[in-house]
């Protein structure tokens, strides 16, 4: 078979048309703008409605907070607590990033082989998802907990509950994506089933695969930190965030800042995404120049 028909038959290769890339300081720019559009109105909203302490802090106030140096004088609070306890997080919601991932991918795959197993199984798919997690969570902590299983397997099988949903229909329409005519050019070539999967289904699926993996990576997160929640936790953001919870008519300031920790482990896990995005795009197009 030539080389240059089967990437021809490919069409997930798409090419922005006339698109400009944004240079790295235009980008710098807007993201200050942002910040600071965020902070006045922050801060103006306090002063506009004479808002007390306890219901909005002064961002001064939050960002002075990891600086502020633990109970037993071991550190300050970002360093000792801040980011061990963001670091647990991320690892379960990566362990589950993954296992769900996995797990979507193989639904995708069945789904697109099989329209039998797909009119069968991908409404209890879809009704899986309507169940609250807060109910759920509970469940599998508690569950696992007494079979002895390891502190951070029942945050991740959460985060995986999660993490499947979006990667399987995601996926799925990966799949399902090729046209008509690269089909037909694969058949026209006596191409089987695992060739063309390999070949095309596969490649022009990775778009969409990317996009849903980036819903998951900030779903898994959450996923973490919900089943964190739950007594017997002993480290994770979640349990920060119930620690200054009950701390909170003392020192408001604390449940805000951690808050921001736990969106910028989201922000993180989505980064790593897009950066393995723009990694397999770049890939593929040297396969499509050579």
């Amino acid at each position: 078979m030539s080389e240059d028909l089967l990437l021809a038959a490919t069409d997930a290769r798409i090419e922005p048309s006339g698109a400009r890339p944004i240079s790295s300081g235009r980008r710098s720019l807007t993201v200050l703008l942002i910040v600071v559009l965020i902070a006045s109105a922050w801060e103006g909203a306090k002063a506009l409605f004479s808002l007390p302490d306890y219901k909005l802090p002064h961002l001064l106030a939050i960002f002075a907070q990891f600086g502020e140096r633990t109970q037993g004088g071991s550190g300050p609070i970002w360093a000792v607590w801040m980011v061990q306890n963001a670091a647990v997080t991320f690892g379960e919601a990566l362990s589950g990033f993954v296992l769900g991932g996995l797990f979507g991918c193989a639904l995708a795959i069945l789904f697109a082989a099989s329209p039998l197993f797909e009119r069968g199984l991908l409404p209890y798919v879809v009704g899986s998802q309507t169940v609250p997690i807060l109910a759920i969570a509970p469940m599998v902590v508690i569950a696992l907990g007494r079979l002895g299983a390891p502190e951070w397997l029942p945050k991740a099988v959460v985060a995986a509950y999660l993490t499947f949903f979006p990667v399987t229909i995601g996926m799925l329409r990966g799949l399902r994506s090729a046209s008509a005519e690269s089909l037909d050019l694969m058949r026209s070539y006596a191409a089987t089933s695992t060739q063309t999967f390999v070949k095309l289904r596969l490649p022009t699926a990775l778009p969409y695969l990317f996009t849903s993996l980036k819903v998951a990576a900030t779903a898994s997160v959450v996923g973490a930190i919900v089943a964190e929640l739950p007594a017997g936790s002993q480290h994770g953001i979640g349990v920060v965030i119930l620690n200054a919870t009950q701390y909170y008519n003392s020192n408001p300031p604390m449940l805000y800042a951690t808050v921001m920790v736990a969106g910028a482990v989201g922000l993180c896990f989505y980064g790593l995404v897009v950066v393995a995005e723009r990694l397999a795009v770049g890939e593929q197009r040297l396969r499509d120049v050579g």
